[in-house]
């Protein structure tokens, strides 16, 4: 079975991200890959972990990791084969709490996939763009499709300082499913990547 996490990328308490990751686990449940018992879908809310600024002795490059709230979080990424990162827009790049979770880690993060869901005034696409560079530098591979959600037409937001509501427009979950599609097939296939590695020479 392949595992994939959707991974809530900011950690403010009142978050928009956090309604549109809700929305992704949501559709994402009725992904046919579901139904057949292939893949299965789990939230992870890296505000949940509470990591202060890296503050690890050693690089993560060699995988000593000393602190509890590390060895923590090092188990939970492990333990998935592949990412839906969900991340907000922050001037013109994305949070610095996910910056700092990435790069906690290493190893776990290795010959695995990724998959992303955007959002902001400018659909977080610029974002993306600096979070596909720092994966890369991770061994993730990311896959091309990517939902990109307006802050104007796909949340619906009576007061400005609650998260609304994600009613994404008629074609987001279309273009969910087929990045979806990608993210699956290229987690099982770096699955046998790792796999392969873990062989006697």
């Amino acid at each position: 079975m392949i595992r994939i996490a959707i991974v809530i990328g900011s950690t403010r308490p009142v978050r928009r991200t956090e309604v549109a990751a809700r929305w992704v686990a949501e559709a994402a449940g009725r992904h046919p890959a579901v139904a057949t018992g292939e893949v299965t879908f789990e939230v992870v809310d890296v505000a949940e972990y509470d990591l202060p600024l890296l503050d690890e002795d050693l690089p993560a490059l060699f995988g000593e990791y000393r602190n509890p709230h590390t060895q923590r979080w090092a188990a939970t990424v492990r333990s998935f084969d592949g990412f839906v990162f969900v991340t907000p827009e922050y001037n013109h790049s994305f949070p610095a709490a996910l910056k700092n979770a990435i790069d906690y880690l290493f190893a776990e993060w290795n010959d695995k996939a990724a998959g992303f869901v955007s959002h902001g005034v400018h659909g977080g696409t610029r974002a993306v763009e600096h979070l596909r560079l720092a994966l890369a530098e991770m061994k993730v591979a990311t896959v091309r499709s990517q939902v990109v959600l307006s802050a104007f037409t796909d949340f619906a937001i009576a007061d400005p300082t609650q998260p609304g509501e994600c009613s994404p427009a008629e074609h987001q979950e279309p273009t969910l499913n087929e990045m979806l599609d990608e993210l699956i097939a290229w987690a099982r296939a770096m699955k046998t990547v790792r796999e392969s590695s873990l062989q006697p020479a």
